[in-house]
Formats: structure tokens, sequence, C-alpha cells
């Protein structure tokens, strides 16, 4: 499976290197570029790329929240490393939802999953349960899982939003909602979805806001209905008080139910359980990560 180094386009280059050329021709045109000084960028023309280089840097990476980040040295600390082998994440879900079928997301994790060129961030596939195989309402659907969840991990759950998880309360970004449509036409027919992901370390010490600006092209932030499944088929994430914590960058919460969507659910591990609660989505916190998945080209 190769690696993703880079998703600029054929015609996204073409269009950078206009805009460097016109740039030339605007500066000559109003006289900030003589003779003398074409000549002097051209003997120092080492040190006149690398500013330019500098510029695109500073360009291309968004700095909106940037305050919103702080240093972490959080990890997964109860030994998770990578998901689960697909097969068994897939047993794992037919033992709680039998009737889901597993053989069109086994073919494709056989004949197209390994043809991928995925981010070195990538951790795996992930088995994810299609949108909509429970509920139309997106809040039924995680409730489901959540439930699902709590059984796993032997009643050793709580949700601290227990009966506020309706449309007026939560949401799906559009984001993601966007990113999982492309990934249900690229899987059709499959009640189970593989996705790669990455659990919470590449956006660790981000607040949710601060995550979502940095996501690359093709990334998006996982929602709480899918971490969730991912907690279930990969039993030994979270399992310790200093582990990781996870946000769902994929997800909206309105405390109020007021249209004041500013929080964002997430997954922490105290006294013994995993619990369920939101919070603000500007809060930046070392031992949380965003949680994100990738759309394949």
């Amino acid at each position: 499976m190769g690696t993703l180094i880079t998703a600029v386009t054929d015609g996204q280059k073409k269009q950078v290197k206009r805009f460097a050329e016109d740039a030339v021709d605007r500066a000559i045109a109003e006289g900030v570029l003589n003779k003398d000084g074409a000549q002097k960028l051209i003997m120092n023309g080492d040190e006149f790329q690398a500013r330019i280089i500098t510029d695109i840097r500073e360009l291309s990476v968004s700095n909106q929240f940037a305050d919103e980040e702080v240093r972490s040295s959080y990890s997964y600390l109860s030994g998770y490393k990578k998901p689960v082998p697909l097969e068994g994440q897939i047993d794992i879900l037919r033992s709680y939802w039998p009737k889901l079928n597993p053989d069109p997301a086994i073919r494709y994790m056989s004949e197209m999953y390994p043809k991928l060129q995925l981010p070195g961030w990538i951790e795996g596939p992930f088995a994810l349960i299609r949108p909509g195989f429970f509920s139309d309402i997106y809040g039924e659907e995680l409730e489901e899982v959540l439930e699902a969840l709590a059984k796993a991990r032997g009643g050793k759950f709580y949700n601290y939003r227990q009966g506020q998880l309706g449309p007026k309360y939560l949401r799906q970004s559009s984001a993601t909602v966007a990113m999982q449509k492309c990934i249900v036409e690229q899987q059709p027919g499959s009640d189970i979805l593989i996705v790669p992901e990455q659990f919470g370390i590449r956006h660790r010490g981000r607040s949710v806001r601060r995550a979502r600006e940095v996501f690359v092209a093709s990334e998006f932030g996982e929602g709480a209905k899918n971490v969730g499944t991912m907690l279930i088929t990969n039993p030994i994430r979270l399992q310790h008080y200093d582990d990781l914590w996870i946000d769902c960058a994929g997800d909206e919460y309105a405390p109020g139910a007021d249209g004041d969507f500013s929080y964002a659910p997430c997954f922490y591990f105290s006294v013994g359980q995993v619990r369920f609660v939101t919070h603000w989505f500007v809060s930046a916190s070392d031992d949380y990560g965003s949680a994100s998945g990738f759309l394949p080209q």
C-alpha cells in the first residue's frame, strides 16, 4: 500500500505557477522590479526561492484559531497501536447486529483497499456502519451504538447526554456528511463501510475548531456514532485515565437546543469507565485529540 505524499493536482500546479508569473509581471508593470533589481534576484536565487517557499508555507496552512493548540504528550497508553484486523472488527459488529451483511466489506478490503494511496498518519482500516442502517435520525443511530458500547464495556459506561441527542441538540457537520456520502458511493450496497482512520493522536492538544481548520484535503472529522463503533471494535482503546481522550469533530452539539451548535461530543475515561459528554469546541486540552477519517480518491 503506497503512501500519499501530495494531493496537488496538475490543474492546481498550473494555477499556482500562473499566480507567481502574474506577480512578477505586476512587479515589473508597477515599477517595483527593474533591470538592476531583476539581476539582484538572479544573483540571489537561492534566497529568493527560500522566501517564496516560506510564503507558500504560511499562506497554505491556516493560522485561524492557532491559539487553540497546546503541547500534548498524551498517547495511546492502554496499548492500542493499530486497529483490530478487519475480520475481527466485522465479527464484533455482527455479534451485536447480526443483520449486517459482511460480504461487500470483505470484498472491498481484499480487492480495493490494498490499492489505495493513503497518508502516513492513517492507523488502518476501520469497519463502520453505513449511515441510515439503524435510523434516518442521526441521534437515534448514535443511541444504538452507545447502548452497544455500554454492553461491550460490561456496563462501565456513562452517557451524560442521555435523552439529549435529538436533532435540536445534535447534528453532523456538513463536511463530514459530504465525505460520508462519497464513501457510501464508493462502496455501494454495503452495510459495513471500510474507512481509513486515526484515533485522535494526530490532532492531540487542538480544540475541535482548530482541528477542523487544519484538516487536509480529503480528511474529515469523525462523529460520535463512528467513534463509538471504533471503541466497540477496538476494546483496548480508552482503558485508562491517562489515555488520550477523543473529540468527535464530525459532530456539532447545541447544549441549550437553541441553534447554537458550538459544542462537540467526546469520549473520556474516568473512575473505571468510559464516559460520553460534550464540551465547547474552542477548548484546547492536552489530553484530547480529534479522531478523523480519510476519503480515498
